[in-house]
């Protein structure tokens, strides 16, 4: 069996050309992982069961048979089908193994133990190996299926996330999965360069629990540091006021004053005189301290006007100010309506508008160049060579 690079893949001058990823992975972190390699050149083959990838079936929205959520993870890769179960089948991919560069996957501790994954990985130890797992592997809920909503659960995520005497609240996007799926995405990345520099191959884990709670950030560390638990506090900033939602007379806009400095230009430009008149607000400690007294006083400010009003005055006050949009009038705002971080890509179903990578390389976005396929399209093709 040959590994010849797909058409689509070459003279794109992108920095992973010519770098061959076979992706046993589904669902939403290993697939995104394998997909950023692909959106930077590499040559991505995935692997699906005969059933294939169960994010395939997770709709509403679909375009066509397949789930939106399957297309949003997993263009650039030729598809194949395989049951690993199957000893040809097993062969077919050991094949693929070892003219692999790098290799992603992401199942349970038990299943690389029954599919006999460990030995697939021992047939070619120059291959980058990234694991997606539920938890670091040795860990007593390492072995347990998990998905993005259940490591939100037990991340601490849900518990800084919605408002303080309501119910713990999900992130609203699978905030999980994708911080694993960059996290992914680096180590392969990062083994790549490490094998070019002449070291060796690496097995990269990227666990979805201890991922997940990378992203409390500054709400894990300030309870490291002493041992305060931080709460839910809705879209307020647990060290900085104001920095969330205030009330215009017909609807919200976003204040994200981080600095004493960025205070002082927000007052000036209110020109209130009661504000003015609280010089002790002049520090954060105290603005933080004394932040529903704040927030009332900024709420009977900003009502007097609307949100478009404000956001002409804020334009060029130094403000650090947004307008609060859904995802339609996000995507309607002129950074990306005139910008080229949207494009078309293909599907089963046929073209679909779709987001390009977010990276820019020498001043360039990357195009899509081919978009998911069919369940098995490619699968005769690969093995018939």
């Amino acid at each position: 069996m040959r590994w010849d690079l797909d058409p689509t893949n070459v003279g794109t001058g992108l920095p992973l050309e010519g770098v061959r990823v076979l992706d046993l992975s589904r669902v939403l972190a290993g697939p995104l992982c394998a997909m950023i390699a692909g959106d930077l050149g590499a040559d991505v083959i995935k692997v699906e069961s005969p059933q294939g990838d169960p994010v395939r079936a997770l709709a509403p929205p679909r375009f066509g048979e397949d789930a939106t959520y399957y297309l949003a993870v997993n263009r650039h890769r030729r598809n194949i089908v395989a049951d690993l179960r199957d000893p040809d089948d097993y062969e077919r991919i050991a094949q693929l193994v070892r003219l692999a560069d790098a290799v992603v996957e992401n199942y349970l501790p038990s299943q690389v133990v029954s599919l006999g994954i460990d030995t697939l990985r021992a047939m070619n130890p120059d291959c980058v190996w990234v694991s997606i797992t539920p938890a670091t592997v040795g860990g007593p809920v390492a072995d347990q299926p998990s998905f993005d909503l259940l490591a939100q659960a037990r991340s601490g995520l849900m518990g800084v996330t919605g408002d303080p005497d309501g119910p713990p609240t999900k992130v609203g996007a699978p905030i999980a999965d994708v911080v694993t799926g960059l996290y992914g995405a680096i180590g392969l990345v990062t083994g790549l360069f490490a094998r070019l520099r002449g070291g060796d191959a690496r097995h990269f884990e990227a666990p979805l629990l201890e991922s997940a709670m990378s992203a409390l950030v500054n709400q894990a560390q300030g309870y490291l540091a002493t041992g305060e638990n931080p709460s839910r506090l809705g879209n307020d900033h647990p060290s900085i006021t104001p920095y969330g939602p205030v009330t215009t007379s017909d609807g919200y806009i976003l204040l994200a004053v981080g600095t004493d400095a960025q205070y002082e230009k927000l007052v000036r430009v209110l020109d209130d005189e009661t504000l003015m008149s609280r010089s002790t607000w002049s520090t954060n400690d105290v603005r933080v301290l004394q932040r529903d007294e704040l927030r009332t006083e900024l709420n009977r400010i900003f009502s007097t006007k609307s949100t478009n009003e404000w956001l002409g005055q804020l334009s060029t006050s130094g403000v650090p100010h947004a307008p609060i949009f859904d995802v339609a009038e996000a995507f309607a705002q002129e950074q990306i309506a005139a910008g080229d971080f949207l494009g078309t890509m293909s599907s089963p179903a046929g073209f679909l508008t779709t987001m390009r990578t977010p990276l820019v390389v020498d001043g360039q976005r990357p195009h899509v160049r081919r978009g998911p396929r069919a369940l098995g399209e490619d699968t005769r093709e690969i093995f018939d060579t």
